[in-house]
């Protein structure tokens, strides 16, 4: 059973995660209704303005860091790969499965959710890597 830190941790990552996720919806939206993207590019758009949101707020709020020069690079290689698992989950669930793009999005956010929270625990901002809050 996770520890009570652990708990918090995650609750904090999954709702700075809200906000970023909120701007990635907005561009996607936004994207599709205006006819600037078809959805699965949106998405990925969406994504990636999105990661630099959960970037900032992450590494002030949810892992404590300061130390960007080490852990940038890592939130930025989990982000791209965290886009990339969006874009690959919007185009099956759009274009083979025929699910509503904005059902989809859902899904998919829920997946890279689950996946990115993983590797910026144990790589991104893992505490040898960063300074941590007491």
């Amino acid at each position: 059973m996770p520890d009570r830190r652990s708990v918090i941790r995650f609750v904090t990552y999954a709702m700075v995660g809200a906000v970023g996720t909120l701007a990635q919806y907005v561009v996607l939206a936004s994207f599709v209704s205006l006819h600037w993207a078809k959805p699965v590019t949106a998405s990925v758009i969406g994504a990636l303005v999105g990661a630099v949101i959960n970037y900032l707020l992450n590494a002030r709020f949810t892992f404590g860091s300061t130390a960007h020069s080490s852990a940038l690079p890592k939130f930025a290689a989990t982000a791209i790969f965290g886009a990339a698992v969006n874009g690959l989950l919007m185009k099956v669930l759009i274009d083979f499965a025929n699910v509503n793009y904005l059902v989809a999005q859902v899904i998919a956010s829920a997946a890279v959710l689950a996946i990115t929270y993983s590797l910026n625990l144990v790589w991104t901002f893992r505490r040898s890597n960063v300074d941590a809050k007491a």
